[in-house]
């Protein structure tokens, strides 16, 4: 099943007969709509309907498209991701070089040195970031592990697989389901990309959660919000984000953080700034210390 077939089955699975103002004759095999109510809800053929679910059908008239969207009740960004699985056809290429920050970009952030800054590529890998921005997301990690492509941390692999930064979102489930709705956007704009395919194989198979949330095809373009930390240094703060794009076809997005002016999510920002390790609250567990094996000191009187 192709990605636009996928995402229809799981909308229309989604979608209950009462939802849409029908009535639900007899037993149902599979939840939510049948093919054939979504196809009369839009004003298509059943076996038109089928075959586009089925990937048999390729360019389908925009009204077409609406009129699925509506019958889905997609929101705007939904209608967007149905729009852009239908008009990306999934192509091979060569395999392409890693994504590397422009010198600007990267002095640009270090010019910012009391604001967070992280850039991510397009497969939401770590190009760079300030030191700032390194401390608050990843600290327990090399600053210099983004400049080797075969190193670079991945945010969303992170986010599901390093222990870490599992502890760092009080409120995971909603980080993970913003981080899936992204990668879903992200995936329909490249379906040819195989570095972000392995992405999320590897994944899929490591992380139950990341499955089942790929699974329900979540699509929402993040570009705003807040986010809520327990950071190891500095305890608990929050913060909001916004995530810039540069006019070209690079991928590349800044993600900005900053805090409410006077708060102690401020001051929090404020310390892990300008403190070292020794000055803030509390020991830092983001690294483990590993002692040289050796005979055990005698015990003082």
């Amino acid at each position: 099943m192709t990605e636009l077939g996928d995402f229809l089955r799981v909308r229309r699975a989604a979608l209950q007969p009462a939802d849409v103002g029908l009535r639900g004759y007899g037993a149902r095999r599979v939840p939510g709509l049948r093919r054939e109510e979504l196809a009369m809800l839009a004003g298509v053929s059943a076996t038109y309907y089928a075959r586009l679910e089925q990937g048999l059908s390729a360019n389908a008239s925009e009204a077409v498209l609406d009129a699925l969207a509506r019958a889905l009740e997609l929101d705007t960004d939904e209608r967007a991701h149905l729009l852009t699985l239908a008009r990306t056809p999934a192509r091979r290429r060569a395999r392409p070089r890693p994504d590397a920050i422009r010198p600007g970009v990267q002095r640009l952030i270090e010019s910012m040195p009391d604001t967070p800054a992280v850039v991510l590529g397009r497969r939401s890998e770590v190009l760079g970031w300030n030191a700032l921005g390194h401390r608050l997301v990843a600290g327990h990690l090399p600053f210099d592990s983004s400049h080797r492509p075969a190193e670079r941390p991945n945010l969303t692999r992170l986010l599901f697989l390093d222990a870490h930064t599992r502890e760092l979102y009080p409120r995971w489930d909603d980080e993970a389901q913003r981080a899936v709705s992204s990668l879903r956007v992200l995936a329909g704009r490249s379906p040819d990309d195989d570095e972000l395919t392995r992405l999320v194989g590897e994944l899929t198979v490591q992380s139950p959660e990341f499955a089942q949330l790929w699974a329900r095809h979540p699509v929402a373009v993040c570009v705003s919000g807040t986010k809520q930390l327990r950071h190891p240094e500095v305890g608990v703060l929050e913060v909001a984000f916004e995530v810039l794009s540069p006019p070209d076809d690079s991928g590349a997005r800044v993600l900005f953080y900053t805090a409410e002016p006077g708060t102690s999510s401020a001051a929090a920002l404020d310390l892990l700034r300008r403190g070292s390790p020794s000055e803030l609250r509390g020991p830092r567990p983001w690294t483990a210390t590993v002692r040289a094996p050796g005979p055990t000191p005698p015990e003082r009187p």
